[in-house]
């Protein structure tokens, strides 16, 4: 009998490689997907802290979107490994919720989902499709009537082409 592909944490982090100069996507969710960020206070404090550069270290996050009950976001590594820098950015938030008062028990699954990009991947369609998820999740008509993302490309004076 042929034996079964392992599931669950395990297998997301089996082949899991930190190369510096990646583009990864990341996806982390809340514990039990519990919409957490459905509440608009959570949100904001959330939102702080993940545009906040010194959460990122030498990683560069070039877009992400918080939805109720998961995070996506585009990163750059830099020297320091993706486990470590998502680590990081998942501790952060878990305090400031708990500091504000927010939150009263765990905030993230102990895992996060990773795909490093393609090189010849366009940044700017990858970066498209995670800020169009309220519009695909009916949370917002547009992405500008929905708060919780950023992107790198934004320009005030130039239209959003999504």
């Amino acid at each position: 009998m042929p034996a079964f592909p392992a599931t669950g944490r395990s297998a997301l982090r089996r082949g899991r490689v930190s190369t510096p100069g990646q583009v990864y996507l990341i996806t982390v969710t809340t514990w039990r997907r519990q919409p957490v960020f459905g509440n608009h206070e959570a949100a904001r404090v959330a939102s702080r802290i993940i545009h906040a550069s010194n959460h990122w270290g030498d990683a560069q996050l070039f877009a992400w979107v918080l939805m109720p009950d998961h995070w996506h976001g585009l990163l750059e590594l830099g020297r320091e490994p993706l486990d470590r820098v998502v680590a990081r950015f998942k501790a952060a938030v878990s305090r400031a919720l708990h500091a504000s008062g927010a939150l009263a028990g765990p905030l993230w699954d102990r895992s996060f989902h990773d795909r490093a990009l393609r090189r010849e991947e366009n940044l700017r369609r990858v970066a498209r499709y995670i800020v169009g998820n309220p519009i695909r999740a009916s949370l917002a008509h547009s992405v500008l009537a929905y708060p919780y993302w950023n992107a790198v490309w934004l320009d005030k004076d130039e239209p959003l082409p999504l």
